[in-house]
């Protein structure tokens, strides 16, 4: 059974730094796509940042100079540095691993990270 396990939310003060951690069991999961996405009340879950396996990360306009994607494949792990936190990004980060050639994809738990001072 694969199961995606998130840690390291919470609160935050604007202009703080975070890290959240995904772990991952029950596979391989070296040529999946790697991702975390956002969502707040009432709105869809958007992409934050992804890494494909060659290690190329893509980042959300938003977040660009300010988070950094990093992942492991011997832990299934992907990482999450966030810096500069804003108020506006406080939300539930979710962590997703998605393998392109067959659509088998998995979401973490949703983590909940709060910037308020």
């Amino acid at each position: 059974q694969v199961q995606l396990v998130e840690s390291g939310g919470g609160l935050v003060q604007p202009g703080g730094s975070m890290r959240l951690s995904c772990v991952a069991s029950g596979g391989d999961f070296s040529v999946y796509l790697m991702a975390w996405y956002r969502q707040t009340p009432g709105n869809q879950r958007e992409l934050v940042a992804s890494m494909a396996t060659c290690g190329n990360p893509v980042y959300a306009d938003s977040v660009k100079g300010r988070f950094t994607i990093s992942r492991d494949n011997h832990l299934s792990a992907v990482f999450l540095h966030m810096n500069n936190l804003r108020p506006a990004e406080a939300a539930v980060y979710y962590c997703h691993f998605l393998r392109g050639s067959t659509g088998h994809n998995y979401w973490g738990q949703g983590t909940p990270v709060p910037v308020s001072s």
